[in-house]
């Protein structure tokens, strides 16, 4: 049976991996208009089909590097606080 803290973490980096999706949209978006015209006349969709999944499979990748770290060092000093108090 899954606990009630398994539950948690997992909707906390799942959500972690959409605020991440929509950072590295966030990102992409800002002066997108200029990049789509990176040329005189014709539409540059290497914009489109590349740069726009790397950013937010990016962002996502980052959010939740971030996450995992922060919930190891967050488990790491529960864990220490456990050791110190059975002393």
């Amino acid at each position: 049976m899954i606990s009630m803290g398994e539950r948690m973490q997992a909707a906390g980096g799942c959500l972690t991996a959409a605020v991440g999706a929509g950072a590295g949209l966030a990102l992409w978006s800002v002066g997108v208009q200029e990049r789509l015209r990176r040329f005189e006349q014709s539409p540059d969709w290497s914009v489109l089909y590349a740069e726009l999944p790397l950013m937010v499979l990016g962002g996502t990748a980052a959010a939740l590097g971030l996450w995992a770290l922060a919930h190891r060092v967050l488990l790491r000093r529960v864990l220490l606080r456990r050791v110190r108090s059975r002393r």
